[in-house]
């Protein structure tokens, strides 16, 4: 099975290959920002937009303009990668999967991509029109390199993140089924009552963060003092931004190894992030990312990571007989089922529900492909004999 994997390293410039990266930022910016602004400009006067091939047309005449011959100080490739970056960026918009292009700022993280031309060994990266610079590999490289992206952080650091393409053998299901409970007390609640707790780094960094911040506001903005203060609190935010992706890696993988079907809620985040008490505990849990973790890892070591209904009522229910207590609230941590008086523990009963769900919905897939087998390679099973198929492997 051919996958894609990207590292990310330190690296460690001059001076002078500081100062080279910078204008490859700085070019790179602005060739996405100017066609950013003609395809808008194009479509508004034309009834079309820009497609790539004839932003990169013309490019070439750009470069030739006499007040915008410094353009081709940057690398010709990492221009026309600024380029599909922005195609790219139309192509998700149009098809709902991201917000409308924004321009890029010279505030914000830099970054720029090689998609080839560019070198390892180990010590250093080369780097077109940089040179080579001094590189950490903190892990051994393995498979095809694809394409490298050098990014600048808001504090000044740099790093190379390098995308390799290899062949891995075809992953072994094997383990168990559980169901996961997202949630913000504990960070995650597994059906066999394991208990992910949760590590609250924004809320522990609050406090010096806040110290900071008040520091910097008093600063007059645009001195060396202010400079100074901008990057402690840029450092800041990259420690809880590192801390929280360590933990959901080394959480996600642990749960991926040990189990062959989890099963979790399919959230509506964004949605969740607009209640104004908990907006910030939500966006520092991380829940998509660690969905996304879950994802991409189960296909590479043998995990089937599904959802279930997002309204299915996991919480509500007793695991135990089945009863929906309609009048659940969210303050409600333990509650006494009704109807069969079992005591539940509100996360622990989500997580076993969702496995149970889960777990139906692999009998009904199992019973669909049964049902297709048993009408023929070229036929389809009637609603009505998949139905009764359905009802008597439940009886068995």
């Amino acid at each position: 099975m051919q996958i894609k994997k990207a590292f990310r390293f330190r690296i460690y410039p001059t001076n002078d290959q500081k100062a080279k990266l910078n204008k490859q930022f700085g070019h790179a910016r602005f060739v996405y920002n100017y066609y950013r602004a003609k395809r808008e400009q194009v479509y508004k006067d034309n009834g079309k937009g820009m497609t790539y091939c004839q932003t990169t047309n013309a490019l070439a005449n750009l470069k030739r303009t006499p007040d915008l011959l410094w353009l081709k100080e940057a690398d010709s490739q990492v221009l026309q990668q600024s380029l599909k970056d922005l195609d790219t960026a139309y192509k998700n918009f149009f098809a709902g999967n991201a917000q409308y292009p924004k321009f890029k700022s010279k505030r914000h993280k830099q970054s720029i991509r090689y998609p080839q031309r560019f070198q390892t060994n180990g010590a250093g990266t080369y780097l077109p029109k940089v040179g080579w610079v001094r590189t950490i590999f903190h892990r051994p490289i393995e498979g095809k390199m694809k394409n490298c992206t050098v990014t600048k952080t808001k504090s000044g650091k740099y790093y190379v993140s390098i995308q390799y393409e290899l062949e891995i053998e075809a992953p072994t299901y094997q383990g168990q089924i559980v169901g996961i409970d997202l949630g913000l007390k504990n960070f995650a609640i597994v059906s066999d009552g394991e208990e992910i707790e949760n590590p609250c780094y924004l809320r522990k960094a609050e406090r010096k963060l806040k110290w900071m911040q008040r520091h910097l506001s008093r600063k007059k903005q645009g001195s060396n003092n202010w400079h100074k203060y901008r990057i402690k609190v840029a450092r800041q935010h990259e420690k809880v931004a590192n801390q929280r992706k360590d933990f959901l890696h080394k959480a996600s993988r642990k749960l991926i190894e040990g189990n062959k079907n989890i099963f979790m809620e399919d959230l509506n985040v964004k949605g969740m992030v607009k209640n104004k008490k908990l907006s910030k505990s939500i966006a520092d849990v991380g829940w998509s990312e660690f969905k996304r973790q879950l994802e991409y890892k189960g296909k590479w070591y043998g995990c089937q990571v599904m959802q279930i209904d997002r309204f299915f009522p996991s919480s509500k229910t007793c695991n135990h007989c089945g009863h929906v207590k309609q009048d659940l609230t969210l303050s409600d941590r333990e509650w006494e089922c009704p109807n069969c008086q079992e005591m539940l523990d509100r996360d622990l009963n989500a997580a076993i529900n969702i496995k149970k769900r889960g777990q139906e919905m692999l009998d009904e897939n199992t019973v669909g492909v049964a049902g297709m087998n048993a009408c023929g390679d070229d036929k389809v099973a009637t609603f009505g004999q998949w139905s009764s198929m359905k009802q008597e492997a439940q009886r068995l």
